[in-house]
């Protein structure tokens, strides 16, 4: 059989790619991309010739026994996400949980991720955290953040910068005005920057700037 790589991809900086990354990318037969576009300037800057297959959320199912196919076949394939890593927040769990059925060997790389960077940084306890990725747009979100609210690790959310500003007035009106966050934003990017302090705090500067990028929020536990 053949062996399915889950390679993480830079989140900004074409640089936070590992040795291994660029190795396993090049010898593989198969890259399946979340958007073969966005994969394909990072593997032209590295001078990958690697071919791509489009796997994104709207055809993984179709698409799966066709990879498994290739993949018991003896063909090496890797998977890659837009940017980061694969299955988080992000196609792919899928795969590697029908892979994990046909006995195909799974192999998951180090490398960039948005969610430590924005934790270490946010000045918030790192020992226990929970990450929850991207609160549901609609249903459950006010009952997800009631349950959040009596966490006592550290929450991390990813949120875009159309629904920036709805989820700070979420969090200020169940946990309270002086509730402490961390917003961090384009990490490893040209304009990354952290905003630090309470969430009115957080409101007050996204009113006077208006959000821009993709953003991972760290809310602070509560004390027990």
């Amino acid at each position: 059989m053949g062996k399915l790589y889950l390679v993480p991809t830079p989140i900004g900086n074409l640089k936070d790619i590992t040795l291994r990354a660029i190795e396993t990318l090049s010898q593989v037969d198969l890259i399946l991309a979340e958007d073969t576009r966005t994969t394909k300037k990072l593997l032209n800057h590295y001078d990958i010739k690697t071919k791509t297959k489009s796997y994104h959320i709207y055809n993984e199912h179709k698409t799966l026994n066709e990879i498994i196919n290739l993949l018991t076949s003896e063909n090496n394939i890797a998977l890659v996400s837009d940017s980061g890593f694969p299955c988080i927040s992000d196609p792919g769990f899928l795969l590697v949980r029908e892979a994990i059925r046909e006995g195909i060997d799974i192999e998951s790389l180090p490398g960039a991720s948005s969610i430590i960077p924005a934790l270490t940084q946010s000045g918030f306890p790192t020992t226990n955290f929970i990450f929850e990725g991207f609160l549901p747009k609609k249903r459950g979100r006010k009952k997800k953040i009631l349950k959040l609210s009596r966490e006592t690790r550290t929450v991390i959310l990813f949120e875009s910068p159309f629904r920036l500003t709805k989820l700070l007035n979420e969090i200020k009106d169940i946990c309270g005005v002086e509730k402490n966050i961390s917003i961090s934003r384009e990490i490893s990017k040209i304009f990354e920057e952290t905003i630090r302090g309470t969430v009115k705090e957080c409101l007050i500067h996204f009113e006077k700037n208006e959000p821009k990028g993709e953003f991972v929020i760290c809310i602070q536990g509560i004390k027990t």
